[in-house]
């Protein structure tokens, strides 16, 4: 069965737009782009879009590329002080000369929707709460639970390391009782690996993965992002190489979330609910749960 994720999230979305109504106090996300990447300019455009639709005020300031460090955390320290902005994001990544830790780390804890800065991810690691959780992790776990696709006791093994997707998803899981396994590029005897799992998590952004490489009947959330030669979008799984059609695919796994229309618009209605700041799971109603 689909892991669908874009039908998943127009109900999540839907729900926070009728919570927002309700807000006196409506939150207020403001974003910085700095430079002129053209993807980073079509995501903030979409974040912009989906926080004006449901009744979020967003803010978007756009910096040129040569803008200094100094000159960022200038503006990062005024957004940290305006008591009307509940959510800060910048959006990554950043022009080589410019730090990418200083930044996070500059970032209010408390207004920090993406959770990078240390404090949220230090509190994530010892198995505290932070102010948010990271949003593509988040995101993965409301969608799994929706499909009702259990995690405590089950084998999990996350491709990919990174601070973004790799390791906050290790951790969440974690705390859901899960056993963890973490692989990366350097990872020996991978495909011996991932035959144990029950739930394989992939977050590379290139074909890693066959489906013949798991176990019948296991789940797989694919959350890389690349473009095939055609210029389709398509994940981290290389499905064609064992199956002629993906519904051969589907039939395959107990649970696959496709791409386009699985993680990514999770990861968007998982910033949202950080946005109206607050930890997700204390409102299952908003999650449809």
């Amino acid at each position: 069965m689909i892991l669908d994720g874009k039908n998943l999230s127009k109900k999540i979305l839907a729900n926070i737009k009728l919570y927002v109504e309700k807000m006196e106090k409506k939150p207020h996300l403001a974003v910085i782009l700095v430079g002129d990447d053209t993807a980073s300019k079509i995501y903030v455009r979409n974040k912009k879009k989906t926080a004006n639709d449901l009744g979020i005020k967003s803010t978007v300031i756009e910096l040129p590329e040569n803008t200094t460090e100094e000159e960022l955390l200038v503006h990062i320290e005024k957004l940290n002080k305006d008591e009307d902005v509940t959510g800060i994001l910048v959006q990554m990544p950043l022009p080589k000369h410019i730090n990418r830790e200083h930044v996070v780390c500059a970032i209010d804890a408390k207004k920090d929707v993406d959770c990078f800065n240390p404090e949220n991810v230090g509190k994530l690691a010892i198995g505290a709460k932070p102010y948010f959780n990271p949003v593509t992790p988040q995101g993965i776990l409301i969608l799994l639970d929706y499909y009702k696709v259990p995690i405590e006791g089950k084998h999990v093994v996350v491709i990919g390391r990174s601070n973004i997707v790799g390791k906050p998803m290790a951790q969440m899981l974690l705390q859901r009782n899960a056993t963890v396994t973490v692989c990366h590029s350097h990872t020996e005897n991978l495909e011996e690996i991932i035959k144990t799992a029950d739930i394989i998590i992939s977050a590379v952004g290139k074909k890693v993965v066959r489906c013949k490489m798991v176990k019948y009947k296991s789940v797989f959330v694919d959350v890389g992002i690349s473009r095939d030669t055609n210029g389709k979008l398509t994940g981290d799984l290389n499905w064609k190489v064992d199956f002629n059609n993906f519904d051969d695919v589907v039939s395959y796994f107990e649970r696959i979330s496709p791409v386009p229309g699985g993680v990514g618009p999770m990861t968007i209605a998982s910033l949202m609910l950080n946005t109206i700041s607050f930890q997700a799971y204390e409102y299952p109603e908003l999650l449809c749960q």
